[in-house]
């Protein structure tokens, strides 16, 4: 039997546990090694979390059964010029290999939904690569792709 998972706000305690999630993340979009993201990124990203004046937030969840961190969620509210309440946009989902399968991914996704309507948000929405096809066939069943292309520009 699978043990249980608890999804929770990360505690300043957790930083052990959450960076090779992160580090796990930031790999699977190719930044590591020489692309790795530069120290004081993860670290001002980090300090964010813990900042009540920042919008920003991470979940991560945990096998009850261990205690052992398996997956995160981070996200972050922001204004809309086309709705009158905050939006959130989930941006880093991730859950540990070995994990995959027991419904982290899912539990994380509906906990960011349960943040979003406790922050009275109308509306969650993330992006992925067109790549990521583990991870489309849960997005499929959790939201809906409305077809939109993304562009950046490096400045």
């Amino acid at each position: 039997m699978t043990a249980a998972i608890t999804v929770r706000p990360v505690q300043p305690e957790d930083y052990a546990a959450w960076r090779p999630l992160w580090d796990g993340y930031n790999a699977f979009y190719g930044r590591f090694g020489a692309t790795a993201l530069p120290e004081h990124i993860t670290q001002t990203t980090w300090q964010r979390f813990h900042d009540a004046a920042e919008p920003m937030f991470c979940l991560v969840a945990q096998d009850d059964a261990g205690g052992e961190l398996l997956g995160l969620t981070h996200y972050v509210f922001h204004r809309s010029m086309t709705r009158i309440e905050p939006v959130c946009y989930l941006s880093d989902l991730f859950t540990r290999e070995a994990a995959r399968g027991r419904g982290v991914g899912r539990a994380l996704i509906e906990a960011v939904y349960d943040s979003a309507r406790a922050a009275k948000s109308s509306r969650v929405y993330w992006q992925t690569h067109e790549s990521n096809t583990a991870g489309r066939q849960l997005y499929d069943k959790l939201a809906k792709h409305h077809g939109f292309i993304v562009y950046a520009q490096e400045l």
